[in-house]
């Protein structure tokens, strides 16, 4: 089996690199590529580790069949087209935690350069000014922050800020009342941030719903002499609306490591006394560069090598520890998903996976991607794990995951059942010595088989002479069985019959099957 083959198309440590080859992956570095040459080179490569400069656009994707990973060290993920990379089936990481404690520092800094008013006092001292009386600056202490985003980074900036004696409110969707009390902090909405904060920092992500989040319209709530930190993303803050309100004397001034367009080499905001600027400096320590470089070589490494996926923005995480938990699970998964996505002949509507026993205590989200996958497989290119679960979203499935702790048959039991246009459909498996997969129940039919690369799947009507028929007819097309697997739901009633054999049936010989008395359907199936 070959190497996977990753390339670091920006600036990582030597140690990072060390990572690479130590797991025995080949790797190729070559930064500083223009966007044609990354779109001649990139179909070769399985992985791909980058930083801010590299651009994975929707064509860079387009060129990389292989591709199957791309990973950035660092937080920020403005430079590649996830939406393109999840239907391409390519993982997106990035390293959330290995820059937080440095870009919350970062943002403590800036706020107390804007509160002492260092740079510009720097300045004037420099030239030999020594204007002491004209930078009067303000206390952090018994101040109000406001932290708008208070996940890694804003937890960071929280609690420094509690140290320096400030009142902090928290603004964060998904910052409970509990969370909010476990850090000191006193939850709060947009409007009391506004109203009461004396301070206000940015540390969430850009999106359509937070894009402007700071405007003309946020200015016109705040206290008289507030002052804004941002050194989250540029965007959050409208530049043109912040000039004026600092022209206003709404707002003291201001600290910004990011902005709207980057890089920044010219900016209204630029040349402004009460305007502290930074050029993206918030991960820029020894520090933090080494973190992320190392987190996202071994965080690429553990996805090609075990399929361990972590710190994913488009599919469920699987930490190295699960990966090899799940990795029986996720082949009799891929084998329920197959089996029933070979038989749909029509629409599908709404999918049901049930989880019981000790399945039902794992991290089942990449089972359910994996179940999908071959689920809709047969019947649509390109789909794979990771963009799943969106076709199924674009193509109005109905996706519905059911836990239950135990099973009166079975330890452990994975259940699909799946609704189309025709009617519902279930197949259920298990684990045999907790490693090896069986088909237990189909329709409700018991029965217990081992899937092989070659199958064929026959109903029929519970009859003497079936069976040898079905043999008579296969071995005179020199067929050979491997293994013969019965189920009834009753004496004379419906029946099926699952084959493994030792090659694929023809569609003449699927015909054949099909003829022959008592039997309703005949499927070739392919593992």
């Amino acid at each position: 089996m070959a190497k996977p083959k990753v390339l670091i198309s920006d600036k990582l440590s030597a140690a990072a690199v060390e990572i690479f080859k130590n797991r025995g992956i080949d790797v190729d570095i070559k930064t500083g590529l223009k966007p044609e040459e990354l779109l001649a080179i990139i179909k070769d490569y399985d992985g791909l580790a980058i930083r801010s400069n590299t651009k994975v656009t929707a064509a860079v994707l387009a060129a990389a069949p292989n591709l199957k990973v791309v990973g950035r060290a660092g937080i920020g993920v403005d430079n590649v087209d996830v939406e393109a990379a999840t239907s391409r089936g390519v993982v997106v990481m990035n390293t959330p935690f290995g820059n937080a404690i440095t870009t919350a520092e970062h943002a403590i800094s800036m706020m107390m350069a804007l509160a002492r008013d260092i740079p510009t006092a720097s300045a004037s001292t420099h030239a030999g000014k020594w204007e002491k009386n004209k930078f009067m600056g303000v206390e952090l202490y018994g101040k109000t922050l406001g932290v708008i985003g208070c996940g890694n980074i804003g937890s960071i900036v929280a609690d420094r800020a509690l140290g320096l004696k400030m009142k902090v409110l928290a603004f964060d969707p998904y910052l409970s009342e509990e969370r909010a009390r476990d850090l000191g902090v006193e939850k709060a909405d947009l409007e009391a941030i506004f109203a009461r904060a004396d301070f206000i920092t940015l540390h969430t992500p850009l999106t359509d719903n937070t894009r402007g989040i700071i405007s003309a319209k946020s200015f016109a709530k705040m206290k008289k002499g507030v002052r804004i930190i941002n050194c989250a993303r540029g965007g959050l803050v409208n530049e043109a609306d912040l000039k004026a309100a600092i022209e206003s004397g709404q707002v003291a001034g201001a600290a910004l490591d990011v902005f709207e367009e980057e890089p920044a080499k010219a900016n209204p905001l630029f040349g402004m006394e009460q305007v502290v600027c930074t050029p993206h400096l918030g991960a820029s320590t020894n520090e933090a560069q080494e973190n992320v470089a190392l987190q996202v070589a071994e965080q690429i490494s553990d996805y090609l090598l075990s399929g361990a996926v972590t710190n994913a923005l488009n599919m469920a995480s699987v930490s190295a520890e699960d990966a090899p938990k799940l990795k029986p699970y996720m082949r009799l998964s891929e084998e329920l998903g197959s089996f029933a996505g070979q038989l749909v002949q029509a629409g599908l509507k709404a999918v049901t996976v049930e989880y019981s026993g000790h399945v039902a205590e794992l991290n089942t989200r990449p089972l359910t991607s994996i179940l999908l996958e071959g689920l809709m497989s047969p019947l649509m290119e390109s789909v794979n794990m990771v963009n799943a679960p969106t076709i199924a979203r674009e193509r109005d499935i109905k996706i519905t995951e059911v836990k239950r702790d135990r099973n009166d048959f079975y330890q452990t039991l994975i259940t699909l059942t799946v609704t189309t246009d025709k009617g519902t459909s279930s197949v259920s498996g298990t684990l045999f010595g907790g490693n090896a997969p069986r088909l237990v129940d189909i329709d409700s039919i018991h029965i217990e088989a081992e899937v092989g690369p070659n199958m064929l799947y026959v109903t029929n009507t519970d009859k003497p002479g079936f069976i040898g028929a079905l043999g008579t007819t296969l071995g005179q097309a020199g067929v050979n069985i491997a293994s013969f697997h019965l189920g009834r739901a009753k004496s004379g009633g419906n029946a099926i019959a699952l084959l493994q054999l030792d090659q694929a049936v023809n569609e003449e010989l699927l015909g054949k099957v099909r003829a022959l008395p008592h039997v309703k359907q005949a499927q070739s199936l392919a593992f």
